[in-house]
């Protein structure tokens, strides 16, 4: 008879995502893992979102409705302390994945004996064709190279006990899942990627990752970013060049986002100055040159050398993600 395998607990924050919860949740109940639950949380949508999860008549799928909108990482939080498998694996509910996802992630988990297992993100990650497996200083290359995985909490297996140990920040409403990330990765030992495209991330104008810009995001994205940095410089030295580099990484996305918000211009001009700012403190031309995704490479080298320049490449940026990722 087959061992029977360990429970996954899939978390899935919600939050006014109607039109696309219910293609998140049927892609995680065709699962052919045969031993997990979903815990599909209502973060106070004031659309169907939650009337639509209490319509599933499946016992692998626990609906837990807040009383008020508090947060992605509150929401996943709620997920995670009431999860009862092993493993965990979070799915934003206007993504869907493939029917393997958890199945390839534990088997790669298991076949490399790694702590933490990855998949591929088609259009968002790297190019990376090849199954390996990374130490703690190598997967922080991969994130300062952006090839072949991120930072995201998203498309990930990770052990139950080190996400219950740190949970998500409910005060870090901007990066919390690279600060995330950072404390579990300090935790293990080996982490492997697989390069099947298992996990599918929607472009949705409006959701919280493209929500916009104001000045207390930019403050907590500072000071998440400067106590990582000065965390890795004491905790993590081998690792510290390479999380100077996700951290201006990180400033670039951000400044990305406060263009494509589309907010008054002399708002947007007062942001992209900081955001420059910001990236020469932490990275240097040479540094630069870690990041071997093309786009993000340019992205970088541009608003360190001009914000100007960087706004108009942000434009374009903009209409070519609007196109690759709308459903």
């Amino acid at each position: 008879m087959d061992q029977i395998k360990p429970m996954i607990s899939v978390v899935v924050p919600v939050y006014n995502v109607e039109a696309y919860v219910a293609r998140c949740l049927d892609s995680i109940l065709a699962q052919t893992y045969p031993n997990m639950e979903i815990l599909a949380v209502d973060d106070g949508s004031t659309d169907r979102s939650g009337s639509v999860c209490d319509g599933y008549r499946d016992n692998r799928l626990k609906v837990i409705h807040l009383p008020e909108n508090r947060g992605l990482s509150a929401a996943r939080n709620q997920g995670i302390l009431r999860a009862q498998g092993d493993y965990i694996c979070f799915v934003d509910s206007d993504d869907y994945v493939e029917p393997e996802l958890l199945d390839r992630l534990y088997d790669s988990m298991t076949e490399w004996k790694a702590d933490i297992s990855i998949c591929k993100t088609p259009g968002i990650t790297g190019e990376g064709e090849e199954a390996a497996s990374y130490s703690q200083v190598e997967t922080v290359g991969c994130l300062a190279r952006r090839s072949p995985f991120l930072w995201n909490a998203w498309g990930k297996l990770y052990p139950a006990r080190l996400v219950k140990k740190h949970l998500f920040d409910e005060q870090a409403f901007c990066c919390e899942d690279l600060l995330f990330f950072y404390q579990i990765l300090k935790e293990v030992k080996r982490i492997c990627y697989l390069p099947e495209a298992l996990y599918h991330y929607v472009y949705r104008e409006g959701s919280a990752m493209n929500s916009g810009v104001d000045e207390k995001k930019c403050s907590v994205l500072f000071s998440v970013l400067q106590a990582i940095c000065t965390d890795a410089a004491v905790n993590f030295p081998d690792a510290e060049e390479g999380m100077r580099q996700v951290a201006a990484d990180a400033a670039v996305r951000l400044a990305m986002t406060a263009v494509e918000a589309g907010m008054e211009r002399r708002r947007t001009w007062n942001f992209l100055k900081d955001f420059k700012t910001y990236i020469r403190q932490y990275a240097s031309p040479g540094s630069l040159a870690r990041c071997q995704d093309r786009k993000s490479k340019t992205a970088m080298v541009t608003l360190y050398t001009s914000a100007a320049s960087f706004w108009v490449l942000a434009l374009v940026y903009r209409e070519i993600k609007r196109k690759r990722f709308k459903r």
